[in-house]
């Protein structure tokens, strides 16, 4: 009779490398994965803005390297891996924001593409790891904005800098992935696509969840950008469980699970930005009996591209893998408004989010 290992069981004292630990997903992960008992390293710049939610946690206390550097530097990510000597990596750091790589579109390519070719570099280099997920994004697909979900074989084609970049980012790994960790005893290698992460601890410009709180907290209107923007919304729990869930079971077999994954939420949470923003509204309301006002206003800069309608298709971890979400948009959001009711009343943050990592399903 078969045994089902659980990620408790599997994450227990397991070294786990995160490439930018020190941002919103790569802290929430970091607090995941203390939770299930790993020892946990992080590479990564330092958290950015005046507040961060790695420093809330206080993680550079609570993980056994926090190594500051730049993803481009790599002979010293070759020695942070190196001196941690991982089992599993799970690499994240990147330039992150659309917006952002039209301004800096060679700072975003060299990151987000050399990042990824330096840390398959440092793998190659490392014996002890025997499983890498390379963590990019949903915008990877040519986008022809059709009503269903893209599919892990279709056309990676990003339009915009940002989207472009992690588009090559997965050509590199398929590459490396084939050309480097074919045989079976070498290292598992991955990716995973997901949709728009929400959650509380995102303090991230022209995201619009953190919008939305930044104008909570100043007490201002909430304004939006692109309010028509169907994207596939989910809680940032939802997209951890599956690159955990992946990371481990094709660190237990290879062949079986290893190539690319979509990881995001059921069709009925791939909603509208205003939408999204109305949830939002209520639920706070809920909370806090303040009536927020949303202020539509049309994108001013039409010549910066942003996609107006974006699905995935998860059928393939769904299946493969067993994975699936467990809250709907409607849950995703009480969850934010509740982190930042917490956070707003310099309640215990820490506290907060062990419990809801606690009442997950971590299988």
């Amino acid at each position: 009779m078969e045994i089902m290992v659980t990620m408790k069981d599997f994450y227990r004292n397991k070294r786990v490398l995160i490439t930018g630990h020190t941002g919103f997903k790569g802290s929430w992960l970091c607090e995941v994965l203390l939770h299930l008992g790993a020892n946990v390293g992080g590479y990564a710049l330092s958290p950015s803005g005046e507040v961060s939610l790695f420093n809330i946690l206080n993680l550079s206390e609570r993980i056994s390297i926090n190594r500051i550097g730049d993803i481009r530097d790599i002979e010293f990510l070759k020695s942070a891996v190196k001196d941690f000597m991982p089992d599993i990596i799970i690499h994240m750091a990147a330039q992150p924001l659309v917006l952002e790589s039209y301004a800096r579109p060679a700072y975003t390519y060299d990151t987000n593409i050399m990042g990824t070719v330096n840390i398959l570099e440092a793998v190659r280099e490392c014996p002890s790891v025997k499983s890498f997920l390379n963590v990019t994004t949903d915008k990877v697909y040519l986008n022809r904005e059709w009503v269903y979900g893209y599919r892990e074989n279709e056309t990676l084609c990003g339009r915009d800098p940002y989207s472009n970049s992690k588009s090559c980012s997965e050509l590199v790994t398929y590459s490396y992935r084939n050309s480097f960790f074919e045989s079976d005893d070498s290292c598992a290698v991955s990716t995973a696509r997901s949709g728009n992460v929400i959650g509380g601890g995102d303090f991230a410009e022209n995201r619009i969840i953190p919008d939305c709180m930044r104008s909570v907290l100043r007490g201002e209107d909430i304004i939006l950008r692109n309010p028509e923007s169907v994207r596939p919304y989910q809680h940032v729990l939802e997209c951890l469980s599956g690159y955990l869930l992946l990371a481990m079971k094709q660190y237990e077999d290879k062949r079986a699970y290893e190539g690319s994954y979509n990881f995001g939420p059921d069709e009925s949470s791939c909603i509208t930005t205003y939408e999204l923003t109305e949830i939002f509204s209520r639920k706070y309301e809920s909370i806090s009996g303040q009536k927020l006002k949303i202020d539509v206003h049309v994108n001013a800069d039409r010549k910066l591209h942003e996609a107006n309608l974006l699905k995935l298709d998860c059928s393939k971890a769904k299946s493969i893998l067993g994975w699936g979400p467990e809250w709907d948009i409607e849950q995703a959001v009480e969850e934010v408004t509740g982190w930042l009711k917490v956070y707003a009343s310099k309640g215990d943050i820490r506290s907060y989010m062990d419990e809801k990592i606690s009442g997950r399903h971590w299988q």
